[in-house]
């Protein structure tokens, strides 16, 4: 299927590990030309390099999400640099205190990772968004969790914020709507990668003594599908809600998570 998304413009946060930088190349592979929003840009330049290779312009922003000057200033220097945007991917984000009960969890550590999940993605959304109502369209993707739709016990603050990031994406999408904006939210559950096999898998095992292919089975059995989520199966679902092909989808949200959240 053509999604319809070669020679268009991406901001994309977050892109420099994991299903950030899998979701910049995959939008690379699309055709799509690309400005690259994070603190770290020496970390996020080796993905640029990738996304250049494969004939797209490429930007690499410096940001702190937290700052909405900088946020202003990366959407400004887009939009002067390519001409214009038309998608928004908000990637970045934290983990938070994992591990901890709600009554455990400081004051600092809850407005930390609240602060992070919420307010990042609210900042480049208020800069780009009066860009894109004035063309008359645009595509904006969350990237959320699906502990924020269920919840989970030991990670009361992320849950938090992934909940609070659904409901600025779904008020935005009302709002944005008339003006031909779709604001969508992906939600992903355990994604195989670093922090899984480095933290997550180590502390099963420990807990219960067995080996580390026996914590990945136990986690895949808790999933319909019995299979761990990847960073492609990520990346493809923010292709979807990026693209024109999802032209009647707005203000969802769309578990990629093997069927737990459902569940």
């Amino acid at each position: 299927m053509d999604l319809q998304i070669a020679g268009k413009v991406a901001v994309i946060t977050g892109p420099a590990k994991g299903m950030g930088a899998a979701i910049t190349l995959a939008f690379a592979r699309e055709g799509c030309d690309l400005v690259l929003a994070g603190r770290d840009i020496a970390a996020i330049e080796p993905v640029a390099e990738e996304a250049r290779a494969l004939g797209r312009r490429v930007r690499v922003s410096a940001c702190d999400l937290m700052d909405t000057a900088q946020c202003q200033a990366v959407v400004d220097e887009a939009i002067k640099a390519l001409g214009g945007i038309d998608i928004l991917v908000n990637v970045a984000g934290g983990a938070g205190p994992m591990g901890k009960t709600g009554w455990e969890t400081t004051r600092d550590e809850f407005d930390e990772i609240v602060t992070l999940n919420m307010a990042g993605c609210f900042n480049t959304m208020r800069a780009v968004l009066p860009h894109m109502i004035a063309r008359g369209e645009g595509r904006i993707v969350n990237v959320g969790g699906t502990f924020g739709m269920r919840g989970r016990a030991g990670r009361m603050a992320y849950s938090a914020s992934k909940w609070g990031l659904r409901g600025i994406t779904k008020s935005m999408a009302l709002e944005a709507g008339p003006h031909g904006i779709n604001v969508n939210l992906v939600a992903p559950g355990m994604v195989d990668g670093e922090r899984f096999r480095t933290k997550v898998v180590p502390t099963l095992m420990a807990k219960h003594g067995i080996t580390e292919d026996e914590a990945i089975r136990r986690h895949a059995e808790e999933y319909a599908l019995r299979r761990i989520t990847v960073d492609a199966d990520v990346a493809n679902a923010c292709l979807f809600l990026a693209s024109p092909v999802s032209r009647q989808i707005t203000g969802t949200d769309l578990p990629v998570d093997g069927g737990w959240a459902m569940l």
